[in-house]
């Protein structure tokens, strides 16, 4: 099975609504870095770029972002709304998914990779 496969297999499994929802997710991220790969990793989906760019699962109550603790220290003030970790963000189901938010982090993440790999060759 190919890693896209996997991703398919694991959003297919959660309710309509909330497979809605992670594949939007899916959708934003593959559009703000489209150079990045899919794969399963920690079982969620995650796309890795340089390392792993960011994760993202579906919960009963919420969808789980994980952007690093570096996107969420940047972006603190616009997560306000949202239950929030050093490492995580909760995206409420009963909340539109706020996809411009979740595509500025996913940016973010893009240039400290790409920077990452300008390091280290």
């Amino acid at each position: 099975m190919t890693q896209q496969n996997a991703i398919d297999e694991y959003i297919d499994q959660f309710p309509e609504s909330v497979r809605e929802k992670l594949q939007a997710v899916r959708q934003a991220i593959r559009e703000t870095a489209p150079e990045a790969s899919e794969k399963i990793s920690y079982q969620m989906p995650t796309f890795f770029l340089n390392g792993n760019l960011v994760h993202f699962a579906g919960f009963n109550g919420h969808i789980g972002f994980y952007p690093t603790p570096s996107a969420i220290a940047k972006f603190a003030a616009e997560l306000e709304p949202y239950p929030h970790a050093k490492g995580s963000v909760r995206f409420p189901h009963d909340m539109p998914l706020p996809l411009d938010l979740i595509k500025k982090m996913v940016a973010f993440r893009v240039e400290e990779q790409t920077a990452k790999r300008k390091k280290s060759s």
